[in-house]
């Protein structure tokens, strides 16, 4: 049941109607325009049926999944003016080239302070070799290196993190960076605030950031002033206008606290009352994270810095809080022993053809000897993820998979569900967590590596979100993460058998109509 109660502070939901009342009508009125010209003139209509094939075209040789590609080609190719109308706002994955180039200049600014320690990648080379892979392809894909001399907290309840946070908040001297995909301003963030305010005073630099669909069910952009007013440098990702904007469809999705370039912070919960289970509109909300202390704590500053400056460009020094390191103090983190194990945070972007976050994933599951286990609050896989996942199972790995009992979104569970029979034939288990819904994102096998992040196992996180992830090997933590799906299982109903060889037609109708939506939500 919902136990929440209404906030003091005015959200954005209004201005969230208005915005899609008023791209609804401008669909409406290209689509009537297109269909009275279509009728008027066969020209014009063959004309149309050309542009829908060339984007249809289009669409055939992009290099991504053909299960996101297919239900656009068949919308497009049905209902023209409709189909095209709908992709050109919701299918795109690709941004402007201007934007891009945005991105990219900061990126370039910022690669050369992400430096590969190469004793460190020699290290790894030298105790796994298919680590040090998947190690490499981050690297050389993400441009964010591995590190050493880090350590990392777990956390199983994200009441945990949030309290690990303010403790560390409290210590900030120089600079507090908070990134989040959703923000409320109420009984969660209120204490988080008066630090921040505190902080301000004491001349530290404070900056939040937030995404504006993500945070618009909560606050409205008085909150901008508010955090302002307490001398709090506040910006907001990609606000939502009421015109078509492709850029619209691709949403900052991560979560990330860096105090100080010392300590960071990252995982599944958003600053919100009911990821710290304050409200319960979803039954008990199950969330994790991750605390970094030490050198790889650089590329979440990074990861920070390239989203704050996209959206108002700056000419600060990024020295500042990236300082340059030396070479001496580069081979005693190389060699330390005060940490063990090797740590390598990564983010994942949609401007490039690159998906990080999933081949990520996919690296995990294909090196699993043994077993491989993820939770996850949607699963809408592609063809490759789904023949990763039952091929492991096929080859005896124990492959698990724990998704919400109880949902947040009922469609997108539906369409969750959808996928459950062929991975439960071919020997996946699967796992609802009775008690509510499941938030955390996080993957761990054969007890020696983990990811712990932002990114869900479904097509937006996977293909139109910024998101970030940490990936683990040989630390403490990866067992804290086993041992926190140990405790978990017994609180799930195991599914597989709800599952198993459902092949009626009615089954498969409904099931084929439910992937054919996935993209699309």
């Amino acid at each position: 049941m919902r136990t929440e109660e209404k906030t003091s502070v005015k959200n954005s939901v209004g201005r969230l109607i208005l915005v899609a009342l008023t791209v609804l009508f401008q669909i409406a009125w290209i689509i009537v325009l297109s269909v009275k010209l279509n009728n008027y003139s066969t020209v014009i209509s063959l004309l149309t049926s050309i542009l829908a094939l060339f984007i249809v075209l289009q669409i055939y040789l992009k290099r991504t999944n053909a299960a996101f590609k297919m239900p656009w080609m068949i919308l497009i190719l049905t209902f023209p003016p409709m189909g095209i109308c709908m992709y050109l706002i919701m299918g795109r994955l690709e941004a402007t080239p201007k934007k891009r180039k945005h991105f990219e200049k900061i990126d370039e600014k910022l690669e050369g302070m992400l430096q590969q320690n190469q004793m460190v990648m020699d290290k790894l080379q030298e105790k796994d070799k298919a680590v040090a892979n998947q190690a490499y392809y981050i690297l050389h894909s993400g441009k964010y290196p591995i590190y050493r001399n880090t350590e990392v907290v777990f956390y199983d309840d994200a009441a945990k993190g949030i309290a690990a946070q303010k403790e560390e908040l409290e210590k900030a001297q120089k600079f507090i960076f908070m990134e989040y995909h959703a923000i409320e301003d109420a009984q969660s963030f209120q204490s988080i605030r008066d630090i921040l305010k505190k902080k301000a005073v004491q001349g530290v630099d404070v900056r939040i950031f937030y995404d504006d669909i993500g945070s618009i069910g909560f606050i409205n952009h008085d909150f901008i002033k508010r955090m302002e007013a307490d001398g709090i440098a506040c910006r907001v990702f990609n606000p939502v206008a009421p015109a078509f904007n492709i850029f619209m469809n691709n949403r900052d999705h991560r979560k990330i606290t860096v105090v100080d370039g010392k300590v960071g912070f990252t995982g599944g919960y958003n600053l919100a009352n009911e990821y710290f289970n304050i409200t319960h509109p979803y039954g008990h909300w199950k969330d994790t994270g991750v605390k970094l202390t030490g050198d790889a704590v650089r590329s979440l500053t990074a990861m920070f810095l390239e989203m704050w400056n996209a959206i108002k460009e700056t000419d600060e020094d990024f020295g500042k809080f990236l300082p340059e390191i030396t070479n001496e103090q580069a081979e005693k983190s190389a060699v330390s022993g005060t940490c063990k194990g090797f740590v390598q945070p990564y983010a994942d972007t949609p401007l490039d053809d690159e998906l990080l976050g999933e081949n990520v994933y996919m690296n995990i599951i294909k090196n699993a000897k043994d077993y491989v286990y993820f939770t996850t609050p949607y699963l809408i896989i592609s063809d490759e993820m789904i023949r990763e996942l039952t091929t492991a199972a096929k080859r005896g790995i124990d492959v698990r998979i724990i998704t919400p009992g109880i949902p947040d979104k009922k469609l997108v569970f539906e369409v969750t569900r959808s996928y459950y029979g062929q991975l439960v034939d071919a020997g996946v288990r699967i796992y609802e967590y009775t008690p509510g819904f499941i938030h955390a994102k996080q993957c761990v096998s054969d007890g020696e590596v983990a990811t712990v992040g932002t990114i869900n196992l479904d097509y937006r996180s996977l293909h139109f979100h910024f998101e970030n992830g940490v990936f683990l090997y040989d630390c403490d933590a990866v067992g804290e993460i086993r041992k926190d799906f140990d405790r978990t299982f017994p609180m799930c109903e195991e599914v597989m058998e709800k599952y198993r060889n459902k092949h009626t037609a009615s089954f498969k109708i409904r099931r084929c109509v439910l992937r054919l939506l996935a993209p699309l939500l």
